[in-house]
């Protein structure tokens, strides 16, 4: 009978792990948050040099902490036309699960979204950043548009009370101020970019331009240069609400999760489930995993382990059930009935078959493995086809054609590398031959099968199921 537990933070539990030390100190296991150094707004799908901090040390400090917010601005949302509203209110819900617990207000607008109450909080970028369904991250400045209503409260300025030049003095004393911390840190040359979707203001966009540059000009002796600035000063006048800014961190991208199906992440425990776990999530597929488990032959270690990347995976979804299959007596029958070489496609076709089942349980619709094409033995195109000769559901495989190299460089920004790389066996190095076969055939492989009596093995480990519902680590 399946047994089902909740596992959460803090809580104790045969499963949990006990985490590495962070090095900032923090409690949780690996997720630092990242450089906080712009790149400039229009270079962030493909990189480009890099620019200020935020804040650019010349509006930092001395401007008041309520005029600062964050700019969030969607990736694919734009996209998809008329389901487009379901997608946002899916993207806005974890943009507030992401920053829970700073004291944030977010703030949905056309195109944009802004979260205020935290100033420039380097947690609350990183913790953004993770989002998926953006595709920037900006530190801002909130500013008004001329008339008596303060900026940042949350409402569009009243009719006829927009003041053109007195907005012009205010945004120039914001500009002004932030290019001397350019000044400081070297910039010679700036450009103003100046976007106007409310068309009711009396100003045009290079109107707008010229005036803050030549303020900006008088005020610190820099040159224009429309080319190649030193620094840009931006600024977006809306009709919900006036923002400037620098740069942009480059976002997650990719869909928010729940807008792409439900899938089953096999999670061994290894360095590849979890990031190709990761990358499904950014396609908006919502997560369940199932880890199967060789007790006695593996310890404690090798289950808690994957308990924290489920927790680190659940930050994109709240909460993800983590099903434990005790798989040694499968591999045991496997081991003593069939050729030693083509073990890894045997427990590899048990797993799928097995991991199908869970599936659609949980109302899922296809599978998420970390194979990588030629990576290892069982990975070669024919073996994939004859591990996948045993689904009849898809199996979505999204490191296929991914370096060893890149996904230890995703694992590292993911936080689940140092969980990874702990010395703790899983069932994937259970009774491994020395030489695998690399070229199966799917009509050798079922011959094979059919003479060894696996399926009661099979039916033990299903009905053996535990099913553990973690949460996402703590902030």
């Amino acid at each position: 009978m399946t047994g089902r537990r909740t596992l959460r933070p803090g809580g104790s539990s045969a499963l949990r792990a006990s985490r590495p030390p962070d090095p900032r100190g923090a409690s949780r296991p690996s997720r630092s948050a990242p450089s906080l150094r712009l790149v400039p707004a229009g270079a962030v799908a493909g990189g480009g040099a890099e620019a200020s901090p935020p804040g650019g040390g010349g509006g930092g400090e001395d401007e008041p902490r309520a005029r600062q917010a964050i700019v969030l601005r969607y990736g694919e949302l734009t996209l998809k036309g008329a389901n487009r509203g379901r997608f946002v209110d899916a993207v806005g819900r974890s943009i507030r699960r992401a920053v829970a617990g700073l004291g944030a207000t977010v703030r949905p607008m056309y195109g944009r979204c802004l979260v205020e109450g935290v100033g420039h909080s380097p947690e609350a970028l990183a913790r953004l950043r993770l989002v998926f369904g953006l595709s920037s991250v900006s530190p801002a400045w909130l500013l008004g548009k001329g008339g008596e209503q303060s900026p940042g409260a949350g409402a569009e300025q009243p009719a006829g009370a927009v003041d053109a030049d007195r907005a012009i003095d205010e945004w120039s004393r914001t500009a002004i101020r932030l290019a001397g911390g350019a000044v400081a840190r070297g910039a010679r040359t700036f450009a103003v970019a100046a976007e106007r979707p409310d068309k009711s203001f009396p100003l045009r966009s290079n109107e707008i331009n010229a005036r803050l540059g030549d303020a900006v000009r008088l005020a610190t002796g820099m040159t224009v240069d429309l080319g190649r600035p030193d620094w840009t000063f931006r600024i977006e006048v809306g009709r919900e609400a006036v923002f400037a800014w620098e740069g942009a961190l480059p976002g997650a991208g990719g869909l928010p999760v729940g807008m792409g199906g439900r899938a089953m992440l096999l999670l061994s425990g290894g360095l590849d489930s979890p990031v190709a776990g990761h990358l499904a999530q950014k396609r908006g597929v919502t997560l369940d995993a199932v880890y199967f488990d060789a007790f006695p032959y593996t310890g404690p270690g090798a289950r808690e382990k994957v308990v924290d990347l489920v927790r680190i995976l659940a930050r994109a979804q709240r909460t993800i059930d983590l099903h434990v299959v005790p798989f040694a007596r499968v591999q045991e029958v496997l081991r003593d009935g069939a050729p030693a070489d083509h073990l890894v496609i045997l427990y590899r076709r048990a797993m799928v078959r097995i991991a199908e089942r869970l599936c659609l349980r949980t109302g899922g619709s296809a599978l998420v493995t970390g194979e990588s094409l030629g990576q290892v033995a069982s990975q070669t195109i024919e073996n994939i086809r004859c591990i996948d000769a045993a689904a009849t559901m898809p199996v979505l495989r999204p490191l296929i054609s991914f370096d060893k190299s890149e996904t230890i460089a995703l694992a590292r920004r993911l936080g689940t590398y140092e969980i990874s790389i702990r010395p703790h066996a899983d069932c994937c190095s259970l009774f491994v031959p020395k030489h695998p076969v690399t070229r199966g055939v799917p009509e050798r492989v079922e011959r094979i099968e059919a003479g060894v009596a696996s399926s009661p093995a099979v039916e033990e480990a299903v009905a053996g199921v535990e099913v553990v519902t973690v949460d996402a680590e703590e902030d």
